[in-house]
């Protein structure tokens, strides 16, 4: 399997496509790019003409956006069996996108203080917000994992949320909540991960 160019900086969402990269163990090299220089600038606008981190390539293809790349890892990395199994398809890629779309609007949402009314929940894609919470409580209070009792890569996006939620107060601290981040974190994977970026965002700090 080739290695993966890996375009990220440590203070983003990289850091879920990193968390991904491990759990698959994947090759990678990392290319860090720079807030308002580097992700701007032509030669990264080429792989992702949006400016944002992060991206990879492989074996000349581009993957952009957190959801697809950890999908695509699963795919890609088969062998390591993070991706559905047939019986999992449902809820693997039901709650992939869920974390994707209303989770991600409903924290971004939460996190700017820009709650919608009632009458402007039906135009947003989240709906309203406090319910994305309590469905995503009633689905993590069933089962340890999103697809059961088995770990897939829809954890590692999903759990990213889930940890970065109640990190940064998008989330609020329920016990489904807590013990789901308790076994992401529990990850060697997710611990590997977060060291390089934790060393990383203290190296650029220092600088």
């Amino acid at each position: 399997m080739s290695k993966i160019d890996f375009y990220t900086h440590p203070m983003s969402r990289g850091q879920i496509a990193r968390w991904a990269l491990h759990e698959v163990s994947a090759s990678y090299d990392t290319h860090l790019v720079d807030y308002g220089t580097t992700m701007k600038a032509e030669a990264y606008l080429a792989v992702n003409p949006m400016g944002k981190v992060p991206a990879i390539v492989h074996e000349g293809r581009v993957v952009t956006e957190c959801a697809a790349i950890c999908a695509y890892l699963a795919d890609v990395f088969a062998d390591e069996g993070l991706g559905p199994l047939p019986e999992e398809r449902a809820d693997y890629y039901r709650w992939l996108f869920f974390a994707a779309g209303p989770l991600e609007q409903a924290n971004t949402l939460t996190m700017l203080g820009a709650l919608p009314s009632e009458e402007q929940q039906r135009t947003v894609g989240c709906g309203d917000p406090a319910q994305v919470i309590d469905v995503l409580e009633a689905k993590l209070t069933e089962s340890p994992f999103i697809c059961g009792r088995r770990f897939t890569m829809a954890d590692v996006y999903v759990g990213s949320h889930v940890d970065w939620g109640l990190a940064f107060g998008m989330l609020p601290r329920r016990d489904a909540f807590e013990a789901y981040a308790a076994r992401m974190r529990a990850r060697e994977a997710y611990e590997e991960a977060k060291e390089i970026d934790s060393a990383l965002i203290a190296r650029q700090q220092s600088e």
